[in-house]
């Protein structure tokens, strides 16, 4: 497991965020920063913008859970709360920054985000060489696109296994050649891989370089941050969760050396009695994972 959840800001979009922000030229950086996001990308971001000192505002949806507001906050960003999902909060950011004519630093469709991204998995591939796939949870795509990029590069036979929410599968609607539209787009409890529209280059890059997309129901996805909690002691989010709901699930025929990355920890607790109760609704797999 990649424990990207002990990261400073509790998840890999750090990665992109240092290497973007640290890319703005003076000018850039005297016009402010903006940014829209479900949460982990905005403390990765005002983290950022706070270690080379540049006033960063950061959109986020309603529901974003209270822990990734007050500790965007604490970052020293300016939060604004708008709309009931990403995509709206997008919007709204998009807006204000035409507005303002600061800087936009995308979550995950811009490629020095997704280059910054891709060091986790020139990590992963450094502390475990022997690895034959990976497993990578994916929203907007930005981190299933960097890793895809840099094992493809360094080592070409691992297999790289994007994993979606059931509730939100745009990115593998894609990949299997349908339309997002026809695809569902429902409430989860893995808000931070709820995207209802992943970026161009993200696409283009995954339908290119990626050698498989499974999905992982809601409940599928609450056994696996409880199976986190009770045996590796640690608390991940829904997202974070995402590629080990993959592997615990019957449905996969892997096997081998096997990387999953972990990719946040930004969990509110007040969601646990809800994975319990989605938990509980999940069948035992026929097969036993020892892990």
């Amino acid at each position: 497991m990649k424990l990207e959840n002990l990261q400073k800001t509790g998840s890999f979009k750090v990665r992109g965020a240092m290497n973007k922000v640290s890319s703005l030229t003076e000018l850039e950086c005297k016009r402010g920063i903006i940014a829209a996001s479900a949460g982990n990308h905005a403390q990765g971001v005002a983290l950022a913008g706070q270690k080379k000192g540049v006033d960063v505002t950061i959109f986020m949806p309603h529901l974003t859970p209270d822990a990734k507001v007050n500790a965007t906050r604490e970052y020293g960003a300016e939060v604004v709360l708008t709309g009931e999902s990403f995509d709206e909060a997008y919007a709204a950011a998009c807006k204000k920054q035409e507005e303002t004519g600061a800087v936009f630093i995308h979550p995950f469709d811009d490629l020095k985000i997704i280059e910054g991204q891709a060091t986790a998995a020139i990590e992963m591939l450094q502390q475990c060489p022997h690895l034959e796939r990976v497993f990578v949870p994916a929203g907007g795509g930005g981190l299933l696109a960097g890793t895809a990029l840099a094992v493809k590069a360094l080592k070409p036979s691992v297999k790289v296994i994007g994993v979606q929410s059931a509730s939100a599968p745009a990115i593998a609607a894609s990949f299997f050649g349908q339309s997002s539209s026809d695809v569902p787009f429902l409430p989860t409890i893995a808000e931070g891989i709820k995207v209802k529209s992943p970026g161009r280059l993200t696409t283009s890059i995954i339908n290119k370089y990626v050698d498989d997309m499974v999905t992982v129901t809601e409940g599928e996805i609450a056994k696996a941050i409880l199976f986190m909690l009770e045996r590796e002691k640690m608390m991940v989010e829904g997202a974070g969760a995402a590629g080990i709901a993959a592997l615990l699930s019957n449905t996969l025929s892997y096997s081998g050396q096997t990387g999953v990355i972990v990719s946040g920890g930004n969990f509110d607790a007040a969601k646990l009695g809800k994975c319990i109760e989605l938990a509980g609704e999940v069948k035992e797999p026929k097969r036993k994972l020892i892990i």
